[in-house]
């Protein structure tokens, strides 16, 4: 992998098939098959399985930060930018489409007025209110478009697909799902996984947790396409850094095994009730605290559920306490470099 440095500029690619929709919350996905993983939830289950618990199974509701809503905006941005003819792809148009998208998703969620501090919005509790501060806030994610045109030129792409749904199901049964930012395609039929981070580069030691998500992707595309992405890349607006990165199949050989034994090690769980607390730098960014035994809190009982098993050779079992439940593993907010929660 490579850490390069501002003003590298992306192949030119070509269209073969554009997503232009883009709700904020995705709620037009459809519903996620029982067995059925996705990077944050992987993410989750490897860094707090009580964590995964609280957010997949409990699905106890989080507060949002003015970085999350940021992100999902600067991404909404993003995607909206490659509507505009190529000419017209600037940073001056792209910050004028900051106004728009932050108002298209407070349409569609009025709660998160308090979160930018939005005097406008009513207010709804999911943080301390801060109002008065929407145009700093406004400001600073026309900052992080100016990161991203240090990186890329957009006039010289056309990308193939944009918060783009894939998914895959596995010979175990598993199913991955996730959404990629950007894929970028070649006439000769190579493509480019592209995704845009609005937190700070990670340092080296933690590389690969970046890589995890688009290793992901990766896995995803090879099974459903039979060809593996020529380049994984890590757009870091914040800094203007690029990670740049070329996964082989052993590598995602090896990488379909640990999903599936992480989906083993959740039904283990699951089937057990055993979802161990794991204290760690996230902890300082977790809503959970008041219930983790970290932190001198009590979890609730855990719901009844039926096991969520791939066809892994597990036997079936089912949690205690009766009645069955199936647990949908969706899509939920990643996670940026400095571990601050955030939409993308």
């Amino acid at each position: 992998m490579s850490l390069l440095s501002p003003n590298v500029v992306g192949m030119t690619s070509v269209g073969v098939g554009t997503s232009t929709a883009l709700s904020p919350t995705r709620s037009e996905a459809p519903s996620l098959p029982t067995a059925s993983l996705s990077p944050s939830r992987a993410a989750d289950f490897m860094s707090c399985p009580l964590r995964y618990r609280f957010r997949a199974i409990d699905r106890l509701p989080e507060r949002s930060s003015p970085q999350a809503v940021r992100g999902t905006v600067v991404h909404a941005v993003l995607e909206r930018l490659f509507d505009l003819p190529a000419a017209e792809r600037t940073l001056e148009q792209a910050s004028n489409l900051v106004g728009p998208e932050w108002h298209r998703l407070l349409a569609a969620a009025p709660e998160l007025a308090d979160v930018a501090g939005d005097p406008a919005g009513p207010p709804c509790g999911v943080k301390p209110p801060q109002a008065g501060q929407l145009p700093e806030w406004l400001t600073s994610a026309r900052k992080l478009l100016s990161g991203y045109f240090e990186l890329e030129d957009p006039q010289r792409l056309e990308p193939a697909e944009r918060e783009h749904l894939v998914s895959v199901v596995l010979d175990s049964g598993l199913t991955l799902r996730g959404y990629i930012d950007r894929l970028d395609a070649t006439p000769s039929g190579e493509f480019r996984v592209v995704d845009y981070k609005t937190g700070r580069t990670p340092g080296e030691a933690f590389e690969g947790k970046a890589l995890f998500q688009l290793k992901f992707y990766a896995l995803v595309l090879w099974r459903t396409r039979g060809r593996i992405p020529a380049e994984l890349r890590l757009l870091y607006l914040n800094d203007s850094t690029m990670l740049r990165y070329t996964p082989d199949e052993g590598e995602l050989r090896a990488f379909e095994r640990l999903l599936d034994a992480l989906w083993r090690a959740v039904a283990r769980a699951t089937a057990t009730g055993d979802f161990r607390a794991r204290r760690g730098v996230l902890c300082q960014w977790c809503d959970h605290q008041q219930r983790c035994p970290e932190w001198g809190g009590t979890p609730p009982p855990l719901p009844p559920v039926q096991v969520p098993l791939a066809a892994s050779g597990l036997a079936s079992a089912t949690a205690p306490r009766g009645t069955r439940q199936s647990v949908a593993l969706a899509a939920a907010p990643h996670t940026m470099a400095d571990g601050t929660p955030t939409v993308t």
